[in-house]
């Protein structure tokens, strides 16, 4: 019959959850066989991961891959684009560990699907020999033991084989050997002891690691010959190990080899920093030209073989050098004293940063003439109360006579560096500093971008130097520093930011002038920037005759306040809303038409500049979102060469705005340019509520592109848009070109395991099946008879019972014929084998199983073959479905399963033989019979 179709509103709400499903397709070497689980994917090191992230829910899900373990460092990029793939080019081993796929459609909870990815990988191994000697019974002779110790990094954990020449070591082959992992090593480290050594044990020994071939990675190696003069190495320096130098002289340090067998290997090294530029390693020669200050620290001389421990000489060069001369005033501190009084004591100190530090010689000069000591004149060095290494003159009982100009010189004797001195004046008018804010300054407002002064007067004499710092919590400086040194008491800042403003302190230092408690002085620094508004866009939709109203909020600014605010119509001055508010502006739409439907634009001031909000505002209907997880039914008449196509649907917020009346639909052949325009009139509309339309006469096997409009009273809305493409059988992993499936690589063609059975199907070849396994049951080979030919089985031994069952689902299949034939062979042999079922489960609204073939009991040690043939209605998948039996003698299995359009190979069996479906309630006949809503009709044809 002809079937007429329009729009069909089913009452179904067709909403669903995301589902995912990760699978991958890059360069895996899965180990374990639990890959058909998905849930571990072995790659090795250097090769490129693919994974993928299939997933179904309607609306179309949003997917996101993340990430934990591994290192945290590691910040792969995030997608959250819908090719739903994951590709990490040349995998490191920190980015092994799980990833997530996050599918979310607002529908239910979102899906996460996980898998493991272990990274594999083998380094070279390291080997190192220690010796030991002991005496014996007092010293009549020496016992030596060696100890070779080998160490890999590797995934997953090696194992390593000990040779001495060609021959492999072990324990029991040889009692003067022992080989054991030492403990807190994690298995990366096996030590093969010689335990008294003899003279045989003098020989080459080789550390074999092996990952065991996985993902094909090469065993590794390292040999060590073991010799009567092995020993660790030992150094000498030509020079102290502590040397003080000169800046610009030439020097030359010795590290000399004094032993070590084999000959070890002599590296320089410098910390902290790299070596200097214009030094030269020669051998165990280090040689540095021109030497700058910048050169100092600790020069590392370390020798190596791999026997014993490194031998390491550290000299620590020192470059003389002296800077920043200080001084400070200290008055009276037994009387608490803050000023200079007659009668009181005084101190002046001086201080210099030099290298060594102890090596300075300070000396003191009154009015040009050295000071003379007195009982009234003392000076010391090292002063306890004041930083290390700094000298003192102390006046008892200040006089009159004692007033003048006092110098303090710092001189390195002997040495070529220059002398540094400082000048301190003590009389009437010296005083302490106070400090204070010019006026009008103590508040200073500057705009984003531009220069700052900070100000802050300081009087007294000596006026000492100001230092900066910042109020508001342990924020730095903009150099980064937490202080700053200014001399003239301003504090100048280039380019503020917004991060800029808070309060800043000035206070006097206590060096080069009184050495007393700081004065200390604020001042505030506003900075001024444009204001943050929200929403940046807003699409507003409502329905026709109704208000609305637009707001624009101000999130931040500086000033926080809006000081105007203008709002445009699609570019059109609009005359002044209501007076602002603190920090938003609003305007009311009375009505919502297409006279009023466009752009609204605010653009809100603060006088330091200006943000836009951006409102789209319509009556427009949203986008329908089109149905994607059924696979819809794609009917191809052979004659015509036709298929159509049921188009499903949802409409996304129907009730935002006016009813949708209708949709146009246009449908274009993607090798064309010429379109098809039709109207799906609307009876009924409801959040959720799924729509079909069927697409008649296209043609096989071409392309279309579809779009879909909603259309309100209002007019047109949003258009959604799709390609439907013409599939024959829509497989997702596609069988070979023969349409067999031979289980030969772990995809198994896209079948998966059910989730909801006993236990899974297993894929093996005569190669990799247990060699404890149940005889008298099972296959020895797959249906070619080769070794390495696989096939799938289900294992009954323990811990299986009774009753359990297996089952296999293929993928899903679009039906493009009214006829299938399913042909596979299967293995039954053993006294307690169950039985064998096929089933059909068509996916329409939900999924109907249907049993369409059974076979139980032992059927001999051999392959046979059944054809099945079947006319699903819609969208299918087959079930092969594995029922353990009454003992472990009742391994089944199955091969080369083949699904072809058509009819069945007649050589149909005696109408006898017909299997009747088991709980259809159809009564054991001797005819083809018909089950249930679907009609299949059986042929058993065993071969």
């Amino acid at each position: 019959g002809v079937m007429l179709v329009s729009l069909f509103t089913s009452s179904l709400l067709s909403a669903a959850p995301a589902q995912a499903q990760i699978i991958h397709a890059g360069q895996a070497c899965v180990v374990k066989e639990d890959n058909i689980s998905e849930r571990v994917y072995t790659i090795r090191e250097g090769d490129t991961l693919v994974l993928q992230c299939l997933v179904t829910g309607h609306p179309r899900p949003q997917v996101r891959w993340t990430k934990t373990a591994g290192s945290a460092s590691d910040k792969f990029q995030e997608t959250s684009v819908l090719n739903e793939t994951l590709r990490i080019e040349k995998i490191q081993r920190l980015q092994g560990g799980r990833y997530y796929c996050k599918a979310e459609n607002g529908v239910g909870v979102p899906a996460i699907k996980s898998i493991r990815v272990d990274v594999q990988y083998l380094d070279e191994p390291v080997l190192t020999v220690h010796q030991t000697i002991s005496d014996v019974r007092g010293s009549f002779y020496q016992e030596k033991t060696v100890f070779l110790r080998c160490t890999v990094n590797s995934n997953p954990p090696a194992r390593f084989i000990w040779k001495r020449g060609v021959e492999t070591l072990s324990h029991s082959q040889d009692n003067g050997v022992d080989i054991y992992e030492p403990l807190y090593t994690q298995g990366e480290t096996k030590v093969l002891k010689l335990k008294n050594l003899r003279p045989q044990d003098y020989a080459s020994y080789t550390c074999q690691v092996s990952v065991r071939n996985v993902c094909s990675i090469p065993d590794k190696s390292i040999t060590f010959q073991l010799t009567n003069t092995t020993a660790p190495p030992t150094l000498k320096l030509s020079v102290n190990e502590t040397l003080v130098v000169n800046p610009g002289d030439n020097i030359t340090m010795q590290c000399s080899l004094t032993g070590g067998d084999p000959p070890p290997e002599v590296v320089w090294s410098h910390s902290p920093g790299p070596m200097p530029l214009h030094s030269l390693v020669q051998g165990g020669n280090l040689t540095i030209w021109r030497i700058h200050v910048e050169d100092s620290g600790y020069y590392n001389c370390t020798a190596i073989n791999n026997v014993g421990n490194p031998a390491k000489k550290i000299v620590n060069l020192l470059v003389r050098s002296m800077k920043n001369a200080t001084f400070q005033i200290t008055p009276d501190v037994i009387k608490e004293s803050e000023t200079i009084q007659l009668g009181q004591d005084l101190k002046l100190s001086c201080h210099v940063d030099a290298v060594p530090q102890e090596k300075v010689v300070y000396s003191w000069y009154k009015n040009g003439k050295p000071a003379r000591f007195s009982d009234r004149l003392l000076i010391t060095r090292n002063d306890p109360e004041l930083p290390p290494v700094t000298c003192s003159l102390e006046i008892i009982d200040l006089r009159f006579s004692d007033y003048g100009t006092y110098l303090c010189m710092a001189t390195f004797q002997g040495a070529p560096i220059p002398d540094l001195s400082v000048e301190v004046n003590i009389s009437s008018e010296t005083v302490p500093p106070t400090i204070s804010v010019p006026k009008g300054q103590s508040t200073i407002t500057v705009r984003e971008g531009s220069r700052a002064e900070l100000q802050c007067e300081v009087r007294g004499k000596p006026k000492p130097p100001i230092i900066w710092s910042r109020v508001d919590k342990e924020t730095p400086m903009p150099s980064g520093k937490m202080t700053m040194e200014t001399y003239d008491g301003k504090l100048h800042l280039e380019s503020v930011s917004r991060e800029m403003s808070g309060t800043y302190k000035c206070q006097t230092a206590r060096y080069n002038g009184f050495n007393i408690r700081p004065r200390e002085a604020l001042v505030q620094l506003n900075v001024q920037f444009p204001p943050m508004v929200e929403p940046a866009f807003q699409d507003v939709r409502q329905g026709m005759g109704h208000s609305v109203t637009l707001r624009c909020t101000m999130l931040k600014g500086s000033p926080m306040k809006v000081a105007t605010s203008v709002w445009r119509f699609n570019g059109t001055l609009l005359a002044q809303p209501l007076a602002e508010q603190q920090d938003y502006s609003e305007l009311k739409v009375d009505s919502v038409s297409r006279e009023t439907s466009g752009t609204y634009e605010c653009s809100i001031s603060n006088d330091v500049g200006v943000s836009t909000c951006l409102f789209q505002v319509s009556a427009k209907a949203y986008s329908p979102e089109f149905y994607y997880d059924t696979p819809n039914p794609t009917l191809s008449q052979k004659q015509s060469k036709n298929y159509s196509y049921i188009l499903q649907w949802t409409q996304k917020e129907p009730d935002a705005v006016d009813p949708i009346l209708k949709y146009r639909l246009e449908v274009r052949q993607l090798s064309q340019r010429s379109t098809i325009q039709t109207f799906i009139p609307v009876k009924k509309m409801e959040k959720g509520l799924l729509l079909e339309h069927i697409l008649p006469n296209l043609k096989v096997p071409q392309s279309y592109e579809v779009r879909l409009t909603p259309i309100t009273s209002f007019g047109a809305g949003d258009m959604a848009t799709r390609i439907i493409r013409y599939m024959e059988p829509d497989l997702p992993f596609p069988f070979p070109t023969d349409n067999t499936c031979r289980f030969e690589d772990e995809k198994i063609c896209g079948f998966m395991q059910d989730k909801m059975d006993n236990f899974d199907w297993t894929r093996q070849n005569a190669l990799t099946q247990n060699p404890k396994r149940t005889v008298n049951t099972g296959p020895p080979t797959d249906i070619s008879g080769t070794p390495e030919g696989y096939y799938m089985f289900i294992e009954a031994s323990r811990p299986r019972v009774t009753g359990d069952k297996a089952r296999l689902i293929s993928p899903l299949y679009n039906i493009t014929a009214k006829y299938y034939c399913v042909s596979f062979y299967y293995h039954m042999y053993g006294k307690h084998i169950g039985s064998l079922n096929l089933l059909v489960r068509v996916r329409n609204k939900r999924a109907i199983d249907t049993q369409v073939w059974s076979l139980s009991g032992n059927r001999g040690n051999m392959w046979q073959q059944a054809h099945v043939p079947i006319n699903p209605p819609g969208p299918f998948q087959l079930i092969f479905e594995g029922v353990r039996g009454t003992s472990y003698e009742g391994d089944i299995a199955i091969d080369d399963v083949t699904l072809k359009k058509g009819d069945c190979p007649r050589k149909p069996v005696g109408p006898n033989k017909a299997v009747a479906l088991p709980g259809s309630g159809v009564p054991s006949l001797h005819s083809p019979c018909l089950c249930g809503p679907l009609t299949f009709f059986l042929y058993v044809l065993l071969r």
